[in-house]
């Protein structure tokens, strides 16, 4: 599973989140990976993510989960895509 985490250096709430997430996926699905992704460096993520941001992204279904968020959250977003894998 790849996931991308959608943020912006300098964002502590970016760095919040990225604790959380990486925490949820050492329990959950250590073999999950996660992509920062930098949308002030990438701008075709900026209309839809800049008030947003975190966001918690899985690209191929598009779903997503944005902050705020907490570790029980991450964690059900986690297992429904391990659940959903072959």
């Amino acid at each position: 599973m790849r996931l991308l985490l959608l943020g912006t250096e300098g964002c502590h709430l970016c760095e919040d989140a990225q604790s959380i997430i990486t925490a949820c996926m050492n329990e959950i699905s250590p073999d999950c990976s996660i992509e920062k992704i930098d949308i002030a460096e990438q701008t075709q993520w900026q209309p839809d993510y800049a008030i947003k941001i975190p966001v918690l992204l899985e690209p191929v279904s598009g779903r997503e989960l944005s902050w705020p968020f907490d570790h029980d959250q991450v964690t059900y977003f986690l297992l429904i895509f391990k659940t959903a894998s072959p």
